[in-house]
């Protein structure tokens, strides 16, 4: 891991940009951490610069709480080198929606597996070299979407002890038998009138979900009109479970 920049925000906060390898990616600490801090990986869409308001808004509620935030970028998604399958993909997506016909899995799959079987690793090798900085100690959460990457972290990743997953993407069938192995504590967030989000698909996804503690948060609005109390939730959430 290696820092590219540093800023320290108006309230406090300190952050650090860094590239890992080929991977960017950004870590904000609190600004009066006096012991190693307990980490929540920011899940997004892709495109950490137009990602970034939403981004940094979530690091400092989670700041403010004592949490260490990081986040990286997704394959193919804002400077990093395109997929001209996932280019492909998404645009047979984008066709479908538009003309309001059902989404085929094959599309999906084209989508949004691939994706998922390169970001893991690299979430995983980011949380390495996160945990392995003297500020930061653990335990880990997840919070954000995409939902797919969420789903394959819980099942792999022992180090992740809560995870607060957004529905609003779509989900390969064959991730909702790996949604069945999920066994850490879940907060879901569904936004009842996304537009782009198969409502049916998150509630069959949820109760796929294998874990016993399992808690769905279900709001009226479009996706990106998730209420402002949902992070003071989600930080009640992370504060019951990352101890």
């Amino acid at each position: 891991m290696r820092f590219t920049s540093e800023q320290r925000l108006d309230d406090g906060v300190l952050e650090r940009e860094f590239t890992l390898g080929e991977v960017p990616g950004i870590l904000w600490m609190p600004g009066s951490a006096s012991a190693p801090a307990p980490l929540i990986l920011l899940g997004h869409p892709g495109g950490l610069r137009k990602m970034y308001p939403r981004l940094v808004a979530r690091a400092r509620h989670s700041a403010a709480e004592g949490y260490a935030a990081a986040t990286i970028e997704l394959p193919w998604s804002g400077d990093r080198p395109r997929s001209a399958a996932a280019e492909e993909a998404r645009a047979d997506l984008r066709r479908a929606l538009e003309a309001g016909e059902p989404v085929d899995d094959e599309i999906v799959d084209r989508l949004v597996l691939p994706l998922v079987e390169k970001a893991v690793p690299e979430w995983r090798a980011a949380l390495d070299a996160l945990l392995s900085l003297p500020e930061i100690g653990g335990p880990v959460g997840y919070a954000g979407g995409v939902i797919g990457i969420g789903i394959r972290l819980a099942v792999v990743e022992p180090r992740i002890s809560a995870a607060l997953l957004f529905a609003g993407s779509f989900v390969p069938r064959t991730l909702f038998e790996e949604a069945r192995q999920v066994t850490i504590p879940l907060q879901v967030l569904l936004q009842w009138d996304d537009e782009g989000n198969d409502r049916q698909m998150a509630l069959d996804l949820f109760d796929a979900f294998g874990t016993k503690e399992k808690t769905l948060h279900a709001n009226m609005g479009g996706h990106t009109g998730v209420p402002q109390f949902e992070g003071d939730d989600g930080n009640r959430f992370f504060a019951r479970h990352l101890k």
